[in-house]
């Protein structure tokens, strides 16, 4: 039985290797800005003074990506558009501390991140005046103390414990 299945298993591998190996040989080949077609470029904009020197896996996710932005409705483009462009103005320091946030924000319970975009939208409601003051309070404090700003200005922090 063995000798039977051998041979059948080595068909198998080869023919999954070779339905795999051209995925990795064509994320092997650097795609030039030139080659890419109108809607790929246009998605891809800002990213055209680095795209010549991205590898190619860079180039082939961000492909990726491009593919599905240009299914998605004209306003969300132009919010995805923005927000690359922010991305590539950003330092590599800023870079980095986005990520950290970001990885931080997934640390927290679903009810903690309820809370925040709660706290966010709150935030967005009020005047810029006011939003301007309460962002160079924050930043006058000492980091020790941002941790009580929400008990200072009448609210508790969110608990573990604290239901939606």
């Amino acid at each position: 039985m063995t000798r039977i299945l051998r041979p059948i298993l080595l068909l198998l591998l080869a023919a999954l290797l070779g339905g795999i190996l051209p995925l990795h040989a064509q994320d092997a080949t650097p795609r030039p800005w030139s080659s890419l077609d109108p809607a790929q470029r246009e998605v891809l904009a800002p990213l055209q003074q680095r795209w010549n020197n991205m590898p190619p896996r860079k180039q082939a996710h961000m492909l990726k990506r491009a593919e599905h932005w240009v299914t998605l409705p004209p306003q969300k483009r132009e919010e995805v558009r923005q927000h690359i462009a922010r991305w590539q103005l950003m330092t590599p320091e800023e870079r980095h501390q986005a990520r950290e946030n970001m990885r931080k924000f997934q640390q927290l319970s679903p009810q903690q991140r309820e809370q925040l975009h709660n706290t966010f939208e709150r935030f967005q409601q009020l005047p810029p005046a006011q939003r301007e003051r309460l962002i160079r309070q924050w930043h006058a404090l000492p980091p020790a103390e941002r941790l009580h700003w929400d008990e200072r200005h009448g609210r508790r922090p969110a608990s573990a414990n604290d239901q939606p």
